[in-house]
């Protein structure tokens, strides 16, 4: 705007805050920082997570669904990540309006569980399914990546080996171009797609991949039925029954990480099994988070963090 008036930018930034705003006489531009609230944004589906601005401060955020990610999406946002610093700016909120929230979507993290159970007793808690998958996503490529170390520690000895003995080392090549080494890593994002979706190279390298490695395709078999479960079951009946035998398929695999999150499931399994209610996520929140980032990126960054709020609230609050 201020290249189009032929307006120094910074100078018509000033400009706009100091005078053109409503920044200076903002009702909440004392406690902005630590916290903010609109309890009039409220609704009967809320979105609850966290993220950053600058320096890796996090925020805990409560959005409303129903707005879809525009005006009147955020209900509070709160420094940090403090269960009880969160619970006391939500209790600011009259009760009787807590009691409409019905549901509330959220990760597995126990301080996110507090804050709804302590601020929203009548709310169901949905943990989000994409979550779920995340943590066996990860396992599997933590799998991928050890393997992709014992190939580095082999290659380093194979090439030390060959200087001592005056001789040059070659990388014996895979039927498919790759050396062993760029097979593990190139088979990275094939692993987080179903097969139907792989390219005619990642089918051929995927196939070369589960030869080697077998220990990878029982672990991307087990991320692909859990995928499955979440995707084709209609009834928490029927997911319990299916997610319990997944349980036993990970118990049979013996892999370390995959028995973690099984645990995990296990504790959290009544909040997971919420999600087969109305199949909700906390992809709204994901959204939400994105924007808040884009419109970080658009100001380059956040220097001045009240009137960084300011206008974040100014279009979504």
């Amino acid at each position: 705007m201020g290249g189009f008036y032929n307006v120094d930018g910074k100078k018509l930034s000033r400009q706009y805050r100091d005078y053109l705003s409503d920044f200076n006489s903002w009702d909440q531009k004392s406690h902005a920082k630590d916290w903010l609230l609109f309890s009039n944004n409220i609704g009967s589906h809320l979105s609850l997570d966290e993220t950053a601005f600058s320096n890796g401060d996090l925020y805990t955020i409560l959005t409303n669904k129903k707005a879809k990610g525009k005006k009147g999406a955020i209900v509070a946002m709160v420094k940090g990540t403090k269960a009880d610093l969160v619970i006391q700016v939500l209790h600011k909120i009259p009760l009787k309006q807590r009691k409409k929230v019905k549901e509330v979507t959220l990760d597995m993290a126990g301080n996110m569980g507090l804050i709804v159970k302590k601020s929203f007793p009548e709310a169901t808690l949905v943990i989000d399914r994409f979550h779920v998958h995340k943590l066996a996503l990860d396992a599997l490529q933590e799998i991928r990546i050890k393997h992709r170390w014992e190939v580095l520690d082999a290659q380093n000895d194979a090439i030390e080996s060959a200087r001592n003995k005056s001789l040059k080392y070659t990388p014996k090549l895979l039927s498919n171009g790759d050396t062993l080494k760029q097979l593990l890593a190139r088979s990275r994002y094939l692993l987080y797609k179903s097969s139907h979706k792989w390219t005619e190279n990642q089918s051929k390298r995927a196939v070369i991949l589960f030869e080697r490695y077998p220990d990878l395709e029982k672990a991307y078999k087990l991320c692909q039925n859990l995928s499955w479960i979440f995707n084709n079951t209609k009834d928490k009946t029927s997911a319990l029954i299916r997610l319990a035998k997944w349980d036993e398929k990970v118990r049979q695999a013996k892999f370390k990480s995959f028995n973690t999150i099984a645990r995990t499931m296990s504790i959290h399994y009544q909040n997971i099994l919420n999600y087969f209610d109305n199949r909700s996520t906390n992809a709204s929140a994901e959204s939400f988070n994105a924007k808040i980032k884009a419109f970080r990126t658009q100001f380059r960054g956040v220097k001045n963090v009240d009137f960084f709020l300011y206008r974040l609230i100014t279009i979504f609050a």
